[in-house]
């Protein structure tokens, strides 16, 4: 008995001492730095209606390099990757056959001078003989039609001299447009023809074409809106394969002619300056053809935008430098932008980078950049 009142004195004095220990309260820990968050204010831009289309990048001109004659490659002339200039030597096919053709058909040439010369002084003794009643006609026949064979004989040789010269011509393949010229398909020493195919190719890159299909749906309601001539006057943008919007913007300068019967499209083209060469010959890129006066509309970076059950919203900072909910409506995309049509005023600070580390009226510190582009 007495051992089981030490056992609950014990107990006891355990649970009071648990109690104690809990009652007493520990300090608050001080509190830490505001979360750092990048914001971008949002702020009113001129946005017109677009619409986009799947495109690709044409050169200007584009020409493939072929050897018009048959021998081996002696030379290259250029670096691959190059600019180069219109007549600019490019290849040298072995020139030794078709300067001995050219010195022949020269040899000729003079023989064939020579026997027509021949043949007029032939012609004129007959002739006199003929009129002092001397001479035959038939004499004077036979030498009229040698003197016909040699003139027909020297325009023959004549033609000959100017085909040698073309095929000797043919050995020196030089640039036919200015551009930039790819990779020599064909290495030094081996033997090349009109059947070899394409040596080289040369591409204008400045100014450069963006061709794209529309719809026979889309071109018809542009002409009920009043012919093309608003679609001619539309704007056209480029967004590359990053995402990010080519600096410059291009005017239509071409609609084909025929439908493309299995996509019932017809092919537009415009044209873009590339004075850096950012746009390459038969890359894709997405096409935004802009069109109207447009409108001043709210746009902040798609990275902003968020997405729960009710809908979309975005986390802008307070003027007391906490973190606020807004919920918004959207509207089209501009590339790495979009548009706003509800839920802000104007002038708010978006957040962009941090969005995952704050919550709704948590203290941040904001830093502010300008928007992109």
């Amino acid at each position: 008995m007495q051992r089981a009142n030490r056992v609950r004195r014990a107990v006891l004095l355990c649970l009071g001492l648990v109690a104690s220990g809990c009652s007493e309260s520990k300090p608050p820990s001080p509190p830490g730095p505001p979360t750092a968050v990048t914001v971008v204010r949002a702020a009113p831009q001129l946005v017109r209606a677009s619409v986009s289309f799947t495109g690709r990048i044409q050169a200007t001109d584009k020409v493939d390099l072929r050897a018009r004659v048959e021998g081996f490659l002696e030379k290259r002339q250029f670096v691959e990757g190059a600019d180069v200039k219109q007549g600019d030597l490019l290849f040298v096919i072995e020139k030794g056959l078709y300067q001995a053709a050219l010195d022949e058909a020269k040899a000729g040439l003079a023989k064939a001078e020579s026997d027509l010369k021949l043949a007029d002084v032939e012609f004129e003794r007959q002739k006199e003989l003929f009129a002092r009643n001397v001479g035959s006609q038939a004499k004077l026949d036979e030498v009229t039609a040698k003197q016909g064979e040699a003139r027909a004989n020297l325009l023959a040789q004549k033609a000959g001299v100017e085909k040698a010269t073309l095929q000797l011509g043919y050995t020196d393949i030089t640039a036919p447009i200015a551009g930039r010229i790819g990779r020599a398909a064909i290495s030094v020493g081996n033997f090349v023809g009109p059947s070899s195919g394409s040596l080289a190719t040369i591409v204008t890159q400045d100014p450069i074409y963006a061709s794209f299909p529309v719809t026979q749906r889309e071109i018809l309601e542009v002409r009920r809106q009043g012919d093309l001539k608003g679609h001619a006057e539309a704007t056209i943008r480029l967004e590359l394969a990053d995402g990010k919007p080519y600096a410059s913007t291009g005017k239509i300068n071409f609609l084909d002619v025929t439908v493309n019967p299995g996509t019932d499209t017809v092919q537009v083209r415009a044209v873009f300056p590339n004075p850096d060469r950012l746009l390459v010959d038969g890359q894709l890129a997405n096409v935004v053809v802009e069109s109207g006066d447009g409108e001043n509309v709210l746009v902040v970076p798609q990275q902003a935008l968020q997405l729960d059950q009710t809908g979309p919203f975005i986390l802008v900072v307070d003027d007391g430098e906490k973190v606020a909910v807004r919920r918004i409506e959207t509207g089209a995309v501009r590339g790495a932008d979009i548009v706003v049509r509800k839920g802000l005023d104007g002038n708010e600070r978006v957040i962009t980078e941090g969005i995952q580390r704050v919550r709704p009226g948590q203290a941040v510190q904001a830093t502010e950049v300008k928007p992109a582009g």
